[in-house]
């Protein structure tokens, strides 16, 4: 035995705790690492093709473990098979399928396969596909009401067991002289059902697994359509059978719950009395613990789910003759609706749903046209705003224009004094000039 570090602690890992190699059927040995379990029996259990298992005494004192290959007696000659299992737990697995060593012949393990007897086993292997063509077609031209589903040759390849389904009982006397002289070997024909062929060759399940029947159950027991009423599952036979055809062995996994579960549930044939109608039982939650009953027998018509303790109340009512107003609880606490005087009553109340809706319909207009109104406000405020700015604007140019044009006016009276002034002055001088021109003749 040896231990190896995995994901930060320590895993068991040997040859005989079977973890290495998982078959059909395996069983797993937990007491694979306690010395005294293993030596508390001789008795083996050893692994033919597919689900074929068998015990075997260990006379030699032969050190073995799970995965070894041995050669064990038989009838003639002998069998290569796989030590499934060793130790205490092969006593438990001998008194769970009733192996009685007073009744039972005990045969004993020869020894270690050799390699000789591994090429003769393999040989022997490579024929069986061929050898259940060539039967079927035999079988057919011999007319019998037969499937042959499987063939296994023994180990050192004197005889071949022949695995079977029929119907009815099939007279198989010829077809075993035929296929004795066209094979050369020792025919032994085995009927198995549909359940045990589909254990035999495996396979997945719908539920994604590995099939039950083939990787640990070993005692079939009969499925009735009564588990699927139980467990109100729609009678559908594409879904409820298996791939053997028959109906699935996991119907019968829950059904004692789904029984305890119903003890406390009103039967389906008791009927409901309001004083509306007559309810029928038409489906039953027992996750919710809820009743759904209908006024139609066959329909959904009026259909009203209560809960259990509801139907049992009602159902102690009408066994006392009282008759409910409904089958819930709370259109019973709403009772009738009294009618009152048209004529004598306000005639206003015709408008008090209408009121409502339009004061619901006014108030949303009230707020959106509060809300134009502040938008519009808003954008005055802004147009205000914008309109100073730019009269302010304006103004301000306004003012620089008027500057502009008093400066340029002093300027112009100012060349216009100076002009005067040159003429006034250029006057006098002529007139001086003149004076200037008389006086001689004076003179």
């Amino acid at each position: 035995m040896t231990y190896k570090l995995h994901n930060n602690g320590f895993l068991m890992h040997t040859k005989a705790c079977g973890c290495a190699k998982i078959k059909k059927l395996n069983t797993f040995n937990w007491l694979c690492d306690l010395p005294e379990a293993q030596a508390s029996t001789d008795y083996v259990e050893v692994q033919f093709k597919n689900t074929r298992k068998g015990y075997y005494l260990n006379s030699n004192k032969l050190p073995l473990q799970k995965g070894d290959l041995v050669a064990v007696e038989s009838s003639p000659g002998h069998d290569i098979g796989e030590v499934s299992l060793t130790g205490h737990l092969v006593l438990k697995q001998m008194k769970k399928i009733n192996y009685r060593f007073d009744q039972q012949e005990v045969r004993r393990i020869y020894r270690k396969a050799r390699p000789v007897d591994l090429d003769k086993y393999e040989e022997s292997k490579a024929r069986e596909h061929d050898t259940m063509l060539r039967s079927r077609k035999i079988a057919e031209e011999l007319r019998l009401n037969m499937k042959i589903g499987d063939v296994e040759y023994q180990g050192d390849g004197n005889k071949a067991i022949f695995y079977y389904i029929a119907d009815d009982r099939v007279d198989f006397r010829q077809l075993i002289r035929v296929l004795a002289d066209t094979f050369h070997v020792r025919i032994e024909m085995k009927q198995i059902g549909a359940r045990q062929e589909a254990g035999r060759i495996g396979g997945i399940g719908p539920c994604g697994r590995e099939m039950c029947c083939s990787s640990w159950m070993t005692n079939f027991v009969s499925v009735s359509t009564s588990a699927a009423r139980y467990q109100d599952l729609s009678l559908n036979p594409q879904k409820l059978a298996g791939q053997c055809g028959k109906l699935k062995c996991c119907l019968n996994y829950e059904t004692d719950m789904y029984v305890e579960a119903q003890k406390g549930l009103p039967a389906k044939d008791i009927v409901l009395e309001t004083k509306d109608a007559s309810y029928f039982q038409i489906k039953t939650d027992l996750f919710k613990r809820q009743v759904c009953y209908s006024t139609g027998k066959d329909s959904m018509a009026n259909a009203v789910s209560i809960s259990v303790e509801r139907a049992l109340q009602i159902i102690a009512l009408n066994k006392k003759g009282i008759r409910v107003d409904a089958l819930s609880e709370q259109a019973e606490e709403k009772g009738p609706k009294e009618f009152g005087d048209v004529l004598s009553s306000d005639l206003k109340r015709f408008d008090r749903k209408k009121n409502k809706d339009n004061k619901k319909r006014q108030d949303s207009r009230n707020t959106k046209s509060d809300n134009t109104t502040r938008e519009a406000d808003n954008r005055t405020d802004k147009n205000r705003t914008d309109k100073a700015f730019e009269n302010k604007n304006r103004k301000n140019r306004s003012r620089n224009r008027g500057k502009q044009s008093g400066g340029n006016s002093n300027s112009s009276g100012g060349n216009s004094n100076s002009s005067g002034s040159n003429s006034s002055g250029s006057s006098n001088n002529r007139s001086k000039n003149i004076d200037n021109n008389s006086k001689p003749d004076s003179k």
